[in-house]
């Protein structure tokens, strides 16, 4: 049996290089397929549907007086066709996450997403102006960065990888990973090093969270629970 190394050729996975000097990885991590399934692709919602159908085939049999197997027959075509639709969502949820590789550096965020046609992008805190966390439960969530103007970046190039609906000014974004406060913490630090120690403000929210503005100082721990991560003058 062959094995296909997704990442085979990089010298870090995740990364096409080797780190420039000064430069170290922060975090590395991908996103949780469940979650994909769940939040990106809305496999809850197309079962539901399914769901829904096949309830609708029973009552219209009854109501045209359709025999029990008949009603049965159809029943189960509607439930088989929602089974198929949700193992193709839920293949389609892992092939994403097994290929994607999201990396925080002190100086930058990598994204290595792709699964037919890897690519690999790179955005230097330099160029990103704010970052919003948006959390699904206490510990997982998404980030979404918010990009300088003359940062241009196709959304459809990077979907999933994106913020839903920022179409005009897409906004890349490290989505349903876990332990979202260590990545948080990591990004607010790379934010404050490069737009200064008072610039990055971070405001409580989500899940289970009390809503507060704080402005950490430097050397305060970050890996705390984070709602939104800005930067002052965005």
């Amino acid at each position: 049996m062959s094995h296909h190394d997704d990442f085979a050729g990089e010298p870090i996975p995740g990364l096409p290089a080797h780190l420039p000097e000064g430069e170290e990885i922060k975090w590395q991590g991908r996103p949780d397929p469940a979650a994909l399934a769940r939040r990106v692709l809305h496999r809850n919602k197309v079962a539901i549907y399914f769901a829904l159908l096949a309830a609708w085939r029973v009552l219209a049999g009854v109501y045209d007086g359709l025999s029990a197997g008949l009603i049965a027959g159809q029943v189960l075509w509607a439930l088989c066709l929602g089974a198929a639709a949700l193992i193709i969502l839920t293949v389609i949820a892992g092939a994403m996450a097994r290929t994607t590789v999201y990396t925080v550096t002190n100086k930058r965020v990598v994204m290595r997403i792709g699964v037919a046609l890897p690519v690999t992008f790179n955005f230097p805190f330099s160029q990103i102006t704010s970052a919003d966390l948006a959390r699904t439960d206490k510990s997982s969530g998404t980030v979404a960065l918010s990009l300088s103007e003359h940062s241009k970046v196709s959304w459809a190039v990077l979907w999933p990888h994106a913020r839903p609906w920022k179409l005009r000014h897409p906004q890349p974004a490290i989505r349903a990973v876990a332990d979202i406060d260590t990545v948080a913490g990591h990004i607010i630090d790379g934010l404050r090093a490069h737009h200064g120690a008072d610039s990055a403000a971070m405001t409580t929210s989500g899940a289970n969270a009390e809503t507060q503005t704080t402005t950490p100082e430097r050397g305060q721990p970050t890996a705390q629970p984070i709602g939104a991560l800005q930067t002052k003058g965005a």
